[in-house]
């Protein structure tokens, strides 16, 4: 077998040729004549220093917002201005800030930062870390996908098998003449993958409609849920609380045909008064749980109001594929081995946060049916606003057709599930204080129980910054540096995915899974 003096193969080759440490940085777009002028003139004037300063300050950002101010750090306790802060000392004399856009296709290098942050915060739910008791791996754990249901029948990819493949002597066509089957094998991005097989036949109102109220039909599920528990658990509802309680983690995806589907870890705790993850009831396990969401996911509805007189009221529920895997049934069974993991939930979950639609658009002018949701959603909440009173729901259907009528969060989270992103955040910002600091004074940094105090809710701050801002723009100065900014944080990214994959396979010779 291999041992760990055995070299370590060029993992991620073949996926990520010619990375390494010294691999060149691709940039397509400098062979345009206009930015290639313009890289030039930037080598001449010496500007490319400053650029990268900046790119390097907003961590690779596509679209940085520009500030122009200054600010103090004052000594809380005796007043003192420790240091202060001039944005006409930086490169181009204002102060470059990360759009903190969590879509990747708005902003890549903003967008990994969310994932990573979610990844943390979803991994601190399943294992603990980060502030979150360690005991929360000995709760029960469920991988749940709620669907959205068909509204028609579409085109899709079935992995090499034929699309809708029609039955022997099977002639049948919808009322307006189309085929109701379909032979072609389409590929994963094939662009009429989620497309109706007859538009006219498609109930593309009721499809935005579901869209809308999704985040209610979620609501409703977690009430429906913990009352299942309760009654499983022979206790009244409104005394849930004494015994267990449900925490989770979510995100929603478009899918292909441009409906949400959610994704979500639900996490079984004991009584509210033992914290976040104290042991759940053991009469309740993992594959009890599971029973219990599929029991109750079929229950769940909600009835959406008709946008005017000609619109007609309809009742909503979950599509009829629910998949409800158990990540773990209860004090650490879960199987290292097996075909999903608390890890890998995780990065799901994680990976899933930065979608959103645009991705659907395709080439060109866009995939039909996306622009077919697009232009229902519009018309719908253009009748919802002449008919119903300001203050109705909606009134606010015209803000969310770019998301084709979802107007839930991407990634919510139960109060106790684990921590929060804006804890994560304020974590980094008093990392990076700390450092300063250090650097200031040239003390050498204390690093004992350094994430405790950095993710402290009632840490005592004993500086304070003050400042004054004005914002000057958003984005670089011109597509050179855009695309600069771009091609970086791609590369930045893939060399992370290189040297993952290094450390896999060095992991895996270190313990003797390699060949012979």
């Amino acid at each position: 077998m291999a041992t760990t003096d055995t070299p370590v193969p060029a993992a991620g080759e073949d996926r990520f040729p010619g990375f390494g440490e010294d691999a060149p940085l691709d940039i397509p777009d400098l062979n345009h004549p206009e930015n290639a002028k313009l890289l030039a003139q930037r080598m001449r004037d010496g500007s490319m220093d400053d650029f990268s300063q900046a790119l390097a300050a907003t961590r690779n950002c596509a679209h940085p917002v520009r500030l122009a101010g200054s600010s103090v750090t004052v000594d809380t306790t005796t007043g003192e201005v420790v240091s202060s802060f001039d944005a006409s000392d930086l490169p181009f004399g204002v102060l470059h800030r990360p759009c903190g856009n969590r879509r990747a296709s708005v902003c890549p290098a903003c967008s990994r930062t969310y994932a990573r942050d979610t990844y943390a915060l979803i991994h601190a739910g399943i294992s603990g870390g980060k502030s979150v008791p360690d005991q929360v791996r000995d709760n029960p754990l469920l991988f749940v996908t709620l669907t959205a249901p068909s509204f028609g029948p579409v085109h899709g990819h079935r992995n090499g098998r034929t699309c809708r493949p029609r039955r022997r002597d099977d002639r049948t066509r919808c009322p307006h003449g189309r085929p109701s089957w379909c032979t072609r094998i389409h590929d994963r991005d094939d662009e009429i993958n989620g497309a109706p097989l007859c538009f006219q036949c498609h109930d593309t109102a009721s499809a935005v409609m579901w869209q809308w109220h999704a985040p209610e039909l979620w609501r409703r599920f977690t009430i429906a849920l913990r009352r299942a528990v309760a009654h499983h658990l022979t206790v009244p509802d409104s005394r849930l609380g004494e015994h267990a309680s449900i925490q989770y983690a979510k995100v929603a995806e478009h899918q292909t045909r441009g409906l949400i589907h959610f994704h979500a870890l639900i996490r079984l705790d004991g009584p509210a008064a033992g914290g976040t993850g104290s042991p759940a009831p053991p009469s309740l396990d993992g594959d009890a749980l599971a029973a219990l969401v599929r029991q109750v996911v079929p229950t769940v509805t909600t009835i959406a109001e008709p946008v005017d007189f000609e619109d007609t009221p309809r009742v909503l529920a979950f599509g009829t594929q629910v998949d409800v895997r158990t990540v773990r049934a209860g004090s650490r069974t879960d199987d290292p081995v097996g075909p999903l993991t608390p890890d890998q939930v995780a990065g799901y979950l994680a990976k899933y946060s930065t979608k959103d639609s645009s991705g659907l658009h395709g080439r060109g002018q866009g995939r039909p049916h996306i622009l077919a949701l697009r232009r229902q959603c519009a018309e719908m909440a253009a009748r919802a606003a002449a008919f119903h009173d300001r203050d109705h729901d909606y009134q606010r259907m015209g803000k969310w057709v770019h998301c084709l009528g979802f107007r839930g969060h991407f990634g919510t989270k139960s109060r106790r599930y684990s921590l929060t992103l804006g804890a994560l955040r304020r974590a980094r910002s008093r990392w990076q204080a700390l450092a300063a600091e250090s650097r200031r004074t040239g003390q050498p940094l204390d690093t004992r129980d350094l994430e405790a105090r950095l993710l402290a809710d009632d840490a005592e701050e004993t500086t304070q910054v003050v400042g004054t801002w004005t914002y000057v723009g958003t984005g670089w100065r011109d597509h050179l540096e855009q695309a600069l900014a771009l091609a970086v944080a791609a590369r930045a990214r893939e060399y992370d995915l290189w040297k993952a994959e290094r450390r896999r396979a060095r992991s895996g010779l270190e313990r003797g899974d390699g060949d012979a």
